[in-house]
């Protein structure tokens, strides 16, 4: 029971973030980025729940416009990383040879790098935005979830089902991804969530940085930076923004390791069966 309903809090935040990120603009009640230079930093208040900044601009709407700013990236993050992870794993595990020789070898040498700091490196040095900063971001990760897609195909490929495929004459691919990738699942799902974690935070690092968003951003990673020097007069400016960050990655931790853990138990009956 317990289980159920952490599990249904986390899907809960996440589905609440989801909607604020598409929706949040719409249902601001000001203008994010209407400033009023007399009104300057404030506190809660009936007009402005959460205050205002030093440029008199209302925090609660930055927050809900922030949202898809700071989750789209880590979404497209995740989605990217676990898509070519995977399916360099499932390479990897199932060809073995050469094939995984090389790739193994590329991702051992991605793996030793210092992610985060190439990651600051690149974007702050060669530039390119946002855009290059989650691309570089998906390159980087990639190769943790090759590691552990390779080791499961490992285990999985020299089993009677996937022999019984062979036997049947289908091809590799449809081998791979039909009947090698489903018994995958639980570990696929969650590396997708954790993965959205950290691309959460190197990301919100990065906007804390002020690198990939121009400042002025909407944005709860850019506006941690841009309100730290107002805790005395408006603290809810900078920790609103962290409590939420803090909270997204809470809760998508909290559903990966649900998912895998049901998933699990339901193809490990499966097999008894």
């Amino acid at each position: 029971m317990r289980d159920r309903v952490v599990l249904g809090s986390a899907l809960a935040v996440l589905l609440l973030a989801a909607l604020a990120a598409l929706f949040g603009p719409l249902v601001a009640p000001y203008d994010p980025g209407a400033q009023n230079l007399d009104l300057g930093p404030t506190g809660p208040s009936a007009g402005h729940w959460l205050g205002t900044d030093e440029l008199g601009r209302d925090i609660a709407s930055r927050l809900l416009a922030g949202a898809g700013t700071a989750l789209w990236g880590p979404v497209v993050g995740a989605v990217g990383t676990t898509v070519l992870g995977t399916a360099l794993g499932l390479a990897a595990g199932y060809y073995r040879g050469w094939t995984d020789a090389i790739l193994m070898r590329v991702t051992d040498l991605m793996i030793a790098l210092p992610g985060l700091l190439v990651l600051v490196v690149l974007v702050g040095v060669v530039g390119g935005g946002y855009v290059w900063a989650v691309a570089a971001l998906i390159v980087l990760s990639a190769p943790n979830d090759v590691r552990v897609i390779r080791s499961l195909v490992f285990a999985q490929r020299d089993l009677a089902y996937v022999e019984a495929a062979r036997t049947l004459g289908l091809r590799s691919g449809r081998i791979m991804y039909r009947h090698i990738l489903p018994n995958l699942a639980p570990t696929v799902l969650a590396n997708l969530l954790l993965t959205f974690v950290a691309a959460l935070v190197a990301l919100s690092g990065l906007s804390f940085l002020g690198i990939g968003l121009p400042p002025g951003t909407p944005d709860w990673g850019l506006m941690i930076e841009e309100n730290r020097r107002l805790l005395d007069l408006n603290p809810w400016a900078s920790l609103a923004p962290a409590i939420l960050i803090t909270v997204a990655a809470t809760a998508a931790t909290l559903l990966g390791d649900g998912i895998f853990d049901r998933l699990s138990a339901k193809g490990t009956q499966r097999a008894g069966d």
